[in-house]
């Protein structure tokens, strides 16, 4: 497997004073990934991410891009990243239209900008003064500057925090058609149904020290109940039963209320990522 980045040992401090702010972080993100980077405020995500797009050098440990010492890459390195900080910074004089043009003659190739404006629901207000745009649109325009130079990897930093969920959902549907065309994506959000939807494989930092990597859907098994809870039906109304997932075939209520057709809801008990999050990392992401 082919790694965007492999990150071993990495550890750093802002100050000898004030001790590190990241702990001897080791793990490896997959190329054509859609990655998280979790964790509560203050952990070490963005640490860790100034380190990856280079704004941080005086590390202690090896990170390495596509296999090449992140140390020893110049400003082409620059070239192959796009980024969305959370934290939209503009010129709020100039029209968005503007702001995008500006931005592109930074690099040596650039995309339709103008085009994907009017996909995100920015195209009325493409020659209007960013500084009369609202949040959202302010975010949205963010989001197109991240694209903007079609790089190999892209860091979003909340990419639909803040966003209704039609235009969150446009925004979504454009980061899996960059994964799908082979781009690395790393995802620092405390919206977990993003995650669950969007991402391969989720790593939690908290106190600068990285808890757990896995997948979604591992993290799931792991920390979910095996049980099934059916509502079904009786003459006085609904009622509720759980059943263990491992005795399903041999419960014979169960199988009773297949037989009578009288189950009108079956769920699996798996624990939400939200609770999976307050479980690892010890807090509320809220």
């Amino acid at each position: 497997m082919e790694y965007a980045f492999e990150i071993n040992q990495l550890s750093f401090a802002y100050s000898p004073k004030r001790g590190n702010v990241l702990h001897d972080i080791s793990l490896k993100i997959p190329k054509g990934s859609i990655f998280g980077l979790l964790g509560p405020s203050g952990a070490g995500k963005s640490t860790t991410q100034k380190i990856l797009i280079k704004l941080l050098n005086d590390y202690q440990g090896d990170v390495r891009f596509f296999g090449q010492s992140l140390n020893e890459l110049g400003q082409a390195y620059y070239e192959r990243i796009g980024v969305g900080f959370e934290m939209p910074v503009h010129f709020n004089k100039l029209s968005g239209y503007e702001n995008m043009k500006f931005f592109a003659s930074l690099y040596q190739r650039h995309i339709d900008f103008e085009k994907l404006m009017i996909r995100v629901g920015l195209g009325n207000a493409m020659h209007q003064q960013v500084g009369q745009y609202s949040k959202g649109m302010k975010m949205r325009l963010n989001f197109v500057k991240a694209l903007l130079n079609d790089g190999d990897v892209l860091f979003l930093d909340e990419p639909t925090n803040g966003l209704d969920p039609a235009n969150a959902r446009i925004l979504k549907d454009i980061i899996l058609e960059e994964k799908a065309k082979g781009k690395t994506i790393i995802i620092t959000t405390h919206l977990m149904g993003d995650v669950e939807e969007l991402c391969d494989e989720v790593a939690f930092i908290a106190n600068g020290k990285l808890l757990e990597a896995s997948n979604p859907k591992a993290l799931k098994l792991k920390y979910g109940v095996r049980e099934i809870k059916v509502e079904y039906q009786e003459k006085e109304g609904l009622k509720q039963h759980v059943f263990p997932m491992e005795k399903l075939a041999s419960d014979a209520f169960f199988q009773q209320l297949i037989q009578e057709d009288r189950i009108v809801t079956m769920h699996s008990q798996e624990t939400s990522l939200d609770k999976i999050f307050i479980l690892i990392t010890g807090e509320d992401h809220a």
